[in-house]
């Protein structure tokens, strides 16, 4: 009953479920790594656990109105709950961590919390100093933060697999693809917006991929700069910050890299053998082309 209590900001956001693109990556990876039923169960539950309890804090960090369409757990439970619920998942997944019963698995729980963290809070200190990163630090930020709970799960499915095959680069690749997709289709579709609010990002003040990409190249027009700084939630100067995004090229630069990542990806995994599973993740992750707003 407790832990029932303890956990209700985790299990709240848990009712709705997500995209479940972690679980299909998995289970993907599994077609090359064959791994026993029951590791790759723990190392889902172990992997769900840690993204559900990062999108807690994230929603608090970045001063979120909805997750899923509903409202943001912090907005239900309360802050201090839900920062001590996040932290308390944390601390749970270790403990399955250390159930899986590999001399190697808490090095690798820690490595990749500790890159996750790292990635977060270089995101969190550009936003909150208004210092617009290059292309390349954002690209690194990215590896780290969406990469550490990729990498996770691959590098723990491997400690019980007979495949030494090295995937770090195609799992970086992938964490890479997935939230430069994701930074395009928080401002480009109309779905995101039901689910978050639109343009959240702007709200947020964040620098995202296609903001970095208009910012680095017209350095001279303060406007986009400008409306970060405000953390706006008028959806007037959201879409006046789009239409800007737009005539600079940013969205058509965004597509073109979405587009080449996603070649770059397919031929990677054709030289590690071929992953129908994978090419089916990928081919679901390109609907963005199909969903412009």
């Amino acid at each position: 009953m407790e832990n029932k209590i303890l956990l209700l900001p985790l299990t709240y956001i848990l009712q709705i479920p997500g995209k479940q693109i972690r679980a299909k990556l998995i289970q993907a990876f599994n077609y090359w790594l064959k791994i026993p039923q029951d590791k790759f169960h723990a190392v889902g539950d172990i992997i769900q656990l840690l993204h559900t309890s990062s999108l807690l804090i994230d929603d608090i960090q970045d001063n979120s109105v909805l997750r899923r369409g509903i409202p943001v757990a912090h907005n239900i439970y309360g802050v201090a709950s839900t920062i001590n619920a996040s932290n308390y998942g944390l601390f749970i997944a270790l403990e399955k961590v250390m159930a899986l019963n590999h001399p190697e698995g808490t090095q690798v729980y820690l490595q990749q919390l500790l890159e996750l963290h790292r990635g977060q809070g270089m995101e969190l200190y550009w936003r909150d100093n208004y210092m617009c990163p290059s292309e390349t630090a954002y690209k690194q930020m990215i590896m780290r933060k969406t990469g550490g709970l990729f990498n996770m799960a691959v590098r723990l499915m491997q400690l019980f697999s007979d495949s030494k095959e090295d995937y770090v680069s195609l799992v970086s690749m992938l964490g890479l693809y997935f939230q430069i997709r994701d930074d395009y289709c928080n401002l480009c579709v109309k779905e995101y917006a039901l689910n978050k609010s639109y343009c959240e990002d702007l709200s947020e003040g964040k620098f995202s991929f296609p903001i970095i990409h208009a910012l680095r190249t017209h350095p001279e027009d303060r406007q986009i700069l400008n409306i970060l700084r405000q953390r706006t939630k008028d959806n007037e100067v959201k879409r006046y910050c789009v239409s800007l995004l737009e005539k600079f090229g940013s969205f058509a630069y965004t597509r073109t890299v979405l587009e080449d990542m996603d070649k770059e990806v397919r031929k990677k995994i054709q030289c590690l053998g071929g992953n129908p599973l994978l090419v089916r993740v990928l081919d679901e992750l390109m609907s963005w082309k199909h969903h412009d707003s």
